[in-house]
């Protein structure tokens, strides 16, 4: 997980993020992965961080944010430490407001 958080979203968010999100947060539903709250997490990651060009930043922030539903179902999941991640991604959902984002 640490290496893909390098190529998607930990340090910054890339062309390859926006491709990758909706893959994100289909492992961060499946029950069999096992490190759901670091996929959680790096969606996070993905909205808090910014890229060089502002579409692939915007396009990276809508489509997680596209499924917000997602991650409220998510707060109420059985393990303790995906509701603790989804939490954590429902509150930077809340709090998220970045110029590139209010700008369009």
């Amino acid at each position: 997980m640490s290496d893909l958080g390098l190529w998607l979203g930990e340090l910054a968010v890339f062309d390859a993020t926006v491709a990758a999100v909706p893959f994100l947060w289909d492992l961060a539903v499946t029950e069999t992965v096992t490190s759901r709250p670091a996929v959680i997490e790096l969606l996070r990651a993905i909205l808090e961080h910014s890229a060089s060009q502002r579409e692939i930043q915007r396009a990276a922030h809508l489509a997680v944010l596209d499924r917000t539903a997602t991650a409220d179902v998510l707060t109420r999941d059985e393990d303790p430490a995906v509701r603790a991640a989804a939490s954590e991604l429902v509150a930077s959902i809340e709090r998220h407001g970045c110029a590139v984002c209010r700008a369009a």
